[in-house]
């Protein structure tokens, strides 16, 4: 118990150092940025038309007068207290932002990071057990191909064949064009995810594939499994008694680190089908300069991904006590 709540505890004293590194590069990086935020959300026409009061009402609005530094620390002050801002772009509070695009992201990241895991797990198992066969390279070649797609472009792919041509699809948006919230069903948000979600999972099922498929192949040029061949144990039960079993650590370590592929992918993935999640909301936050709003979603994101890999620890333990107990035998 004592030895769970120190690694608890040093893990959430981690997490806290990264949240705060990344903070101020975020904000180092945002402040250095030559975007003009008057200019980005008003227009160069807007603001040559108005008066040098409506100019500085602007600027001390989006905080262009203060100092960088200044401005950060004001900003973590408000955040350690809960209080992330307000997102200058939607002229809402950053949290009721996020919620929202954080309910669309989930939803989609969520089908695809679960897709993928599954398909890529048994994709891998499949290649390794029949190394160097006709399945086997066709899968490896297939990942190949795969890692080496840009997801914008199978994005494209996808939108161009199943939306435009085949019209099987809608071509964007997480709802109906013009339909109010009240009369949007679950099945409309299933249609409407599933090629940003098919997009997702195509991209992330490499990395799973091509790494259990290392594993597995080692499992099978193991020892014990040379010896349950040689007492007779048909293909099946090796895979199953002795293939799946320590080929599920190594599986599950790879679906929590792929969560951070899985945020990064859907940037560009909602992008391309104008998907209103937090990808989306990251861009616009990026190119408006709206400060509140980007190193909300960038906080958010990060400790999203550190949770799933604070998670896989845990299972790790789980999977293989002997890690728990700290490598020790007996």
């Amino acid at each position: 118990m004592k030895r769970n709540l120190v690694f608890a505890g040093k893990n959430f004293i981690r997490m806290v150092l990264l949240l705060f590194a990344v903070s101020i590069v975020t904000f180092a990086l945002v402040s250095a940025s030559p975007i003009d935020p008057l200019q980005a959300n008003v227009g160069q026409a807007a603001l040559g038309s108005m008066s040098e009061a409506q100019k500085e009402k602007l600027r001390s609005y989006w905080g262009v007068d203060t100092p960088a530094i200044q401005r950060y620390f004001n900003w973590a002050k408000d955040f350690i207290k809960g209080d992330m801002g307000t997102s200058l772009a939607y002229r809402q509070p950053v949290t009721q932002v996020i919620a929202v695009k954080l309910a669309n992201s989930l939803f989609l990241m969520g089908l695809a990071w679960i897709i993928s895991g599954l398909l890529g797990f048994v994709l891998g198992v499949i290649a390794g057990v029949f190394e160097g066969k006709p399945i086997d390279k066709a899968i490896k070649g297939y990942s190949l191909l795969i890692a080496s797609t840009p997801a914008f472009w199978l994005a494209l792919l996808l939108l161009i064949i199943f939306s435009v041509w085949l019209k099987l699809l809608p071509i964007g948006l997480s709802v109906p064009i013009g339909m109010e919230a009240a009369g949007v069903t679950f099945l409309d948000r299933v249609r409407h995810a599933i090629l940003p979600a098919i997009t997702l999972s195509i991209t992330g099922v490499s990395n799973i594939t091509l790494h259990t498929r290392e594993k597995m192949i080692d499992i099978m040029e193991s020892d014990y499994v040379l010896f349950a061949r040689a007492r007779g144990e048909s293909l099946w039960s090796i895979v199953r008694h002795h293939g799946l079993r320590n080929v599920l650590l190594p599986a599950i370590t790879l679906q929590f680190a792929s969560i951070s592929e899985i945020i990064g992918g859907s940037v560009l993935v909602e992008q391309v089908f104008s998907y209103p999640g937090l990808g989306q909301a990251a861009v616009s936050a990026g190119t408006g300069s709206d400060v509140p709003l980007l190193m909300g979603i960038t906080l958010i994101t990060a400790a999203i991904v550190f949770l799933g890999n604070f998670i896989a620890n845990i299972l790790y333990g789980v999977v293989d006590p002997r890690i728990r107990k700290g490598g020790r035998r007996g």
